[in-house]
């Protein structure tokens, strides 16, 4: 008996912010206070600002957006929060995070809740249990014979590895409805340390939520998951980590991951290309993680992609910055909203990046009916 690939359609994506908004200059004065930086440092740090090519970010705390000298997390005459009043601070807000994207998911697909047959929930920022998975069951009411899958730990690219996993359920099952959540509270895990690395994180991450309905459905505005190749440069797995200390989650960031990126970026594009037989030419729309503005920069070198073509990453960078595993899909989601009904037979090739060192990518093509 021969098998029938039955393809993943992404019916729709809910996004959702806090509602704390800071301007980045607001955030370099905050830095500078609580970290107690000098006029060197802080000369260096307010350049490092400027080039980011974010503009503003969102953050469960005050701490980013108020005076100076309003009530904070991070209190400037204490010892930084250890683990665990941070993890506190993501058991408390992300739910609702996450509750609002799949909300706006779900009210935008045609699928009701309770048609929902998988959940997969996925977040590196922030680890509980019973989790997240569990209490949007309760809030959503979904039912509680729902399967249940936990991506965790993977950073940026994490989106990818929930979307290859929905796709695989539905090739499995044409009757799933999956439901995928990614949820990230970067802003909760500010470090004191001074080091080039550190003050490169603390300058772009930021907080959100994204959500997807997926199933076999095409529905009369959805992305089909055509196809997805990923892989690893070994040789640089040192250049980016996420790591539990005693005071939170840390980043190590090196300046080398742009270039790393750049050494990898066309060859992963050419063999996911040759995959569907469609080359770079026949790629309409860009979705980008936008993990920093010099990765933005290498890729349009390196694939010869302009930045008005890149423009929803760049938007999504100066807007939100970056927020780890949900960002890719605000990204495909202002890509997919500017789609009209004569958009049809499109195809978006998107990317994501993180530890490992991790190269993820994707292709997807836009089923758009009147």
């Amino acid at each position: 008996m021969n098998y029938k690939h039955m393809p993943a359609f992404i019916n729709s994506i809910g996004t959702a912010l806090p509602s704390n908004l800071a301007s980045q200059e607001r955030i370099a004065d905050f830095m500078v206070s609580h970290l107690q930086l000098n006029e060197v440092e802080e000369r260096k740090l307010r350049v490092l600002y400027r080039a980011s090519g974010i503009k503003q970010r969102y953050s469960v705390l005050k701490d980013f957006s108020q005076n100076l000298n309003g009530q904070s997390f991070f209190k400037e005459d204490v010892t930084f929060p250890s683990a665990k009043p941070r993890m506190l601070i993501y058991q408390q807000h992300a739910i609702g995070l996450a509750k609002e994207a799949c909300w706006q998911a779900i009210n935008d697909s045609t699928i009701k809740k309770e048609e929902i047959t998988h959940l997969i929930t996925v977040s590196c920022t922030g680890m509980y249990a019973p989790g997240l998975d569990i209490e949007l069951i309760d809030h959503l009411g979904l039912t509680t014979s729902i399967s249940r899958t936990s991506v965790n730990f993977m950073g940026c690219y994490a989106a990818f590895n929930a979307m290859k996993v929905a796709n695989c359920i539905v090739d499995s099952d044409q009757n799933a409805k999956v439901l995928v959540v990614c949820v990230e509270l970067c802003s909760i895990h500010l470090q004191e340390k001074k080091d080039d690395e550190n003050l490169l994180a603390n300058a772009i991450f930021g907080d959100g939520a994204a959500a997807m309905v997926i199933s076999s459905e095409s529905g009369h505005r959805s992305l089909e998951m055509k196809s997805f190749y990923n892989d690893l440069a070994l040789h640089a797995r040192d250049e980016m980590g996420w790591y539990i200390g005693d005071h939170g989650f840390e980043m190590h960031l090196s300046a080398k991951v742009p270039e790393v990126i750049k050494d990898g970026i066309g060859e992963l594009t050419d063999r996911l290309l040759r995959k569907i037989n469609l080359k770079i030419s026949d790629i309409d729309f860009f979705a980008i993680h936008p993990g920093g503005k010099r990765i933005l920069d290498v890729i349009e070198e390196k694939l010869n992609i302009s930045k008005e073509q890149n423009l929803p990453a760049r938007e999504i960078l100066r807007t939100h910055g970056n927020m780890s595993s949900p960002t890719v899909l605000f990204v495909i989601k202002r890509i997919m909203d500017s789609m009209r009904s004569q958009d049809s037979e499109k195809h978006i090739l998107s990317f994501a990046f993180g530890p490992g060192l991790t190269l993820e990518s994707t292709v997807l093509k836009s089923h758009i009916h009147a």
